[in-house]
């Protein structure tokens, strides 16, 4: 199963956008599901308010910063955001779903599925 498809069902599960996003990378990265779930528990609604950064977008950095180990990884992490602007229109939870414009630019499952996506492409 693509990791997209799997974070989808995650957040479809109970998770946040960011949990599901790193609990679809759990078994890769040798932790269980506990440990992603806490890892992004703070990182959902845009880290609690929706006017922060998107949930799955921190998730991704996470497990990015957790793939890496210890490398540099200002860079992927700079590319990794990037891609995620240029495929969902924004960065931003409240931006992406339209709290101030009444359109929303991404869903929560299109987020997810993207950024899950992107770092498949580039781990």
């Amino acid at each position: 199963m693509k990791k997209s498809d799997l974070a989808v069902q995650y957040k479809h599960s109970g998770c946040n956008c960011a949990q599901a996003v790193i609990a679809a990378f759990a078994e890769d990265l040798g932790i269980d599901l506990e440990t992603a779930r806490a890892l992004g528990a703070g990182f959902g609604a845009g880290m609690g308010t929706m006017g922060a950064t998107c949930g799955a977008l921190c998730g991704a950095q996470i497990v990015l910063g957790l793939h890496k180990k210890g490398q540099r990884v200002m860079g992927t992490a700079r590319g990794l955001y990037s891609a995620f602007l240029d495929r969902c229109g924004a960065t931003v939870c409240m931006d992406l779903k339209g709290v101030a414009t009444g359109r929303v630019i991404c869903s929560c499952d299109d987020c997810v599925a993207n950024a899950a996506q992107i770092l498949e492409e580039m781990l």
